[in-house]
């Protein structure tokens, strides 16, 4: 009788089984659904903080083009396009000198780069230590400030070589500096290019040679205009590297790529820094429209190219 419980208190009950497994299943419930919401909350404010950076940079763009536009379109006339530089400015020397730029830096560079990016991601390993120790050194090149590469070109072309102020110069200079950025947008377009492709190619019987340009540079013609196009840009913008090796002679027509000569970014550089406001904000409008005209044409381009290509082949 000792052990048993005393008559006057009832004996101790534990809770039923069912009841404790109830309950850590709501408890997982609830655990799921905070964890739920607690996701939905992160993508919802993910989502708004993207949205709010894509609206600031679209804004900060149109303030900039807007500014332009509405400081220098008003100030464009025959004479600062195509008439002679004296007595009023012109610009009609920097056309021909961006042209020859474009010209010569283009000329050198996308064959070299082109083919250097066809090398690299078709005819070698692309998971060797060699390759990521060249990608490590273009993306180097690709970043450095554009004055080195101007005193490189004063000291090589201007001074060593004996070229002078001179477009030849600073054409040789900018496809220098543009052949990075050629040589890593072009092999990151090759390398999208399905593996299928190219086993199918061999498949029926077709050479590497043939492959690659039949299947692989159709396939990526879009890239390879896109990294074409921003090398072009760069150097339509550039200004540094030409002030050291063309001499910015603005007065003056260019004869042929020996000359000295000018630019359309010099030209803003020029006219800001000499006395001349309204033609300086001119320019820039003209700089803005050629490249937007220049992306906008290439891309249609590159895009009716590579699908016809790819449609014969």
């Amino acid at each position: 009788m000792a052990k048993n419980a005393p008559p006057n208190q009832p004996p101790e009950q534990t809770p039923p089984k069912h009841s404790a497994s109830k309950a850590t299943f709501l408890n997982k419930i609830l655990a799921l659904h905070d964890a739920r919401n607690r996701q939905v909350f992160l993508y919802k404010a993910l989502k708004v903080i993207a949205l709010s950076a894509l609206v600031i940079s679209l804004i900060t763009l149109l303030a900039v083009i807007i500014f332009i536009l509405a400081r220098g379109a008003q100030h464009i006339n025959w004479q600062l396009l195509f008439g002679d530089y004296d007595p009023y400015p012109s610009i009609k020397p920097a056309f021909v000198g961006t042209l020859y730029l474009v010209l010569i830096s283009i000329a050198v560079a996308a064959p070299i780069g082109i083919g250097s990016a066809i090398y690299l991601s078709e005819y070698m390993n692309t998971t060797s230590r060699l390759i990521r120790f060249i990608r490590i050194a273009t993306e180097t090149l690709a970043g450095i400030p554009s004055i080195v590469y101007g005193i490189f070109g004063y000291l090589v072309f201007v001074i060593a070589l004996g070229f002078n102020y001179s477009l030849i110069g600073g054409g040789i200079t900018l496809a220098i500096m543009i052949l990075p950025v050629i040589v890593r947008s072009t092999e990151e377009a090759l390398l999208a290019v399905p593996r299928s492709l190219r086993e199918g190619s061999f498949a029926l019987g077709a050479s590497k040679v043939r492959t690659i340009f039949t299947v692989v540079l159709p396939c990526a013609a879009n890239g390879i205009v896109t990294s074409l196009v921003l090398a072009i840009g760069r150097v339509i913008s550039e200004s540094a590297v030409l002030i050291l090796t063309i001499g910015m002679v603005t007065d003056k027509m260019p004869q042929n790529i020996t000359s000295s000569g000018t630019s359309l970014a010099l030209d803003v550089y020029y006219f800001a820094s000499h006395g001349y406001p309204e033609e300086a904000a001119a320019t820039g409008v003209v700089l803005l429209v050629v490249v937007i005209s220049i992306n906008i044409v290439a891309t249609i381009l590159g895009r009716v190219y590579g699908k016809s290509e790819f449609a014969d082949g």
